[in-house]
């Protein structure tokens, strides 16, 4: 897949318009959840919220780990090698294990402390893990 992937100029750039694209319905919908437990917008509903914003940001997770796949198939060796890499790597399993943490306690019913303190988590690992993807080129 990965030399297939480098036979046509503008494969890996596509697959990189699509990362980012699955990064902005991610972050930006964890960041408007948050936003709305941490009290802006407190008219709005949070369940009918919740179902929306986590529903994109889940589909911006799909298309991160589709694209990212694709982009690791191209060079994984050199990939496992690269310390920011593997702290991506790691940042994202602290990140799914603070996301199944917020559901497990349910948090969107409680709407306090922890639940705000889970969200705020999340929106740092996650900025933790863009930065290091945009850091993997430069280690």
């Amino acid at each position: 897949m990965g030399a297939a992937l480098g036979a046509h100029p503008w494969a890996y750039p596509m697959l990189e318009v699509v990362h980012i694209v699955g990064i902005a319905l991610l972050l930006g919908n964890l960041v408007l959840l948050e936003a709305r437990v941490w009290g802006l917008a407190s008219d709005v509903p949070v369940a009918p919220l919740a179902r929306l914003s986590l529903g994109l940001a889940v589909a911006g997770f799909g298309l991160c780990a589709v694209s990212g796949l694709l982009m690791f198939s191209t060079q994984p060796m050199e990939l496992l090698a690269n310390r920011m890499f593997t702290v991506k790597v790691a940042l994202m399993m602290l990140a799914a294990c603070n996301a199944g943490w917020f559901h497990a306690r349910r948090s969107l019913e409680r709407q306090d402390f922890g639940a705000r303190a889970s969200l705020l988590l999340s929106t740092v690992l996650w900025l933790l893990v863009i930065t290091c993807g945009r850091w993997i080129g430069y280690w």
